[in-house]
């Protein structure tokens, strides 16, 4: 999967009933289900239930349990509220009868009001950074496996960190990071529901790394265990280009009990403020084995 059409493909679901739907599972590198697809797909189900000039304005999920790549998830939908300017829907993602990820999506009609944001904070410009595929052909056999295999894999999202860390160095970095996406080859004639459900695939990478970059001198993905554990987005504004580049700049808001908590915002090239992320998620100590 390289292109946002194949991306919509995967989050677009078949539709079994009038509020229960069907989607299948793409491997972004783990052995599980990758979070941002479920959100997304969830995202998709609950929109397919809705009059057509509804909008996501903010989700809350949990993820439960870990899906299976190999099985199909269901997805039924609770329509809690139709009102006059807000809509609400509860939506559980099952395997096998057990339920692996709820989201509860508030939708708004659009309307006429007061606008401020934050300024977008300074980062340097995507154009002249490595992505991914460049670090992986650029460090073959230099870097740990396991982080070669992940950054070498296809996506339909082309990712370029604006600070590239030696994984050798073994210090604690800043609670912080910053990282501009695309989607590939994207159609900006797609419509908008579709475009904050690509929005909130994206927004489960990078969030969670993050945490870890305090502890770097000794953490890292061979001997912690890590997984999202929730997961709230706020959409504020559409972009007035589908094809930019956007800013996730992501800063850590508390480490403890193997959870940690990360602060997320999204940000077009022109500085519009797109969207807030927060994640808390499990980052937890493997035990050596005896």
């Amino acid at each position: 999967m390289t292109t946002t059409a194949e991306l919509i493909n995967l989050i677009e679901l078949k539709q079994i009933d009038k509020f229960v739907f069907e989607g299948h599972s793409h491997t972004v590198g783990s052995p599980n289900v990758f979070g941002g697809q479920v959100l997304a797909q969830a995202l998709n189900a609950a929109c397919r239930t809705l009059p057509t000039d509804r909008y996501c304005h903010s989700l809350h999920a949990y993820f439960v349990l870990h899906g299976d790549l190999a099985k199909p998830i269901q997805f039924k939908v609770m329509p809690v509220r139709d009102g006059g300017s807000f809509t609400t829907r509860f939506v559980s993602a099952e395997q096998d009868s057990k339920t692996i990820f709820v989201l509860a999506a508030s939708f708004q009609k659009q309307e006429i009001g007061y606008d401020y944001q934050e300024k977008m904070p300074e980062a340097p410009p995507p154009e002249g950074l490595l992505s991914w595929k460049d670090i992986y052909e650029q460090s073959k056999g230099l870097i740990p496996e396991k982080i070669n295999r992940f950054l070498g894999l296809p996506r339909p999202i082309t990712f370029k960190p604006t600070v590239i860390h030696n994984p050798f160095e073994h210090k604690d970095l800043p609670p912080k990071q910053q990282v501009w996406f695309k989607f590939n080859e994207i159609n900006n004639q797609i419509s908008e529901q579709h475009f904050i459900q690509l929005l909130a695939y994206a927004s489960d990478y990078n969030i969670l790394m993050t945490a870890l970059q305090p502890h770097a001198s000794e953490a890292n993905f061979g001997n912690t265990q890590m997984a999202s554990l929730d997961h709230a987005i706020w959409f504020h504004r559409k972009p007035d280009d589908y094809s930019d580049w956007f800013l996730f700049s992501i800063d850590v808001e508390s480490n403890s009990n193997a959870r940690g908590l990360t602060l997320g915002k999204i940000f077009d090239q022109k500085g519009k403020l797109l969207a807030s992320v927060t994640q808390e998620g499990l980052i937890r100590k493997i035990k050596p084995k005896k």
